[in-house]
């Protein structure tokens, strides 16, 4: 197994995260660890979650990781990692006043130094209209500029489009 960078970015709901499984297993079957960012603070979000694990191997390693995504990529045990997601990520580090492109060369300089295999899973959010409001416009800018910086180093770059995933690099 050697390191590579693979960014799958698509629509909400679009077959991302299965799509990422897919690969993951493929490049390390039963040995694949899982960084999750998403956070149970509601019943909607216990029950994505729930099926999000229901989905995944139970071999498989997970590490629930809202902000300490580089420090939990260090500490995957295993080669193959799948981070799910980034869009929460960068959320979540946006409402904890964090810098999220410090974080983001973080994360990708942990990649390059672990030698890993990392796939990379995010929302595509900047094709709807202008949000309303400034928190939401920050958002989307910060996500937009995070997913600029990672497909700019990843290996390769998967849009998923109503579940139909399209190599578009390299």
């Amino acid at each position: 197994m050697h390191s590579c960078l693979v960014l799958i970015t698509g629509g909400a709901r679009g077959g991302k995260s299965s799509f990422a499984q897919t690969q993951a297993w493929a490049l390390g079957q039963d040995r694949v660890s899982l960084i999750a960012t998403a956070q149970p603070l509601d019943e909607e979000m216990r029950s994505r979650i729930a099926k999000h694990q229901s989905e995944r191997p139970a071999t498989w390693q997970t590490l629930e990781e809202p902000l300490e995504v580089a420090q939990a990529l260090r500490r995957a045990q295993n080669q193959v990692v799948v981070l799910d997601c980034l869009t929460l990520w960068v959320s979540n580090l946006l409402l904890a006043g964090r810098g999220v492109a410090s974080e983001v060369e973080h994360l990708l300089a942990v990649y390059t130094e672990t030698g890993k295999a990392l796939l990379v899973v995010t929302n595509e959010v900047g094709w709807g209209i202008v949000p309303e409001n400034p928190l939401a416009r920050r958002y989307r800018d910060l996500l937009g500029a995070a997913n600029r910086r990672i497909a700019e180093q990843a290996d390769t770059v998967y849009l998923l489009v109503a579940g139909i995933p399209l190599r578009i690099k390299p």
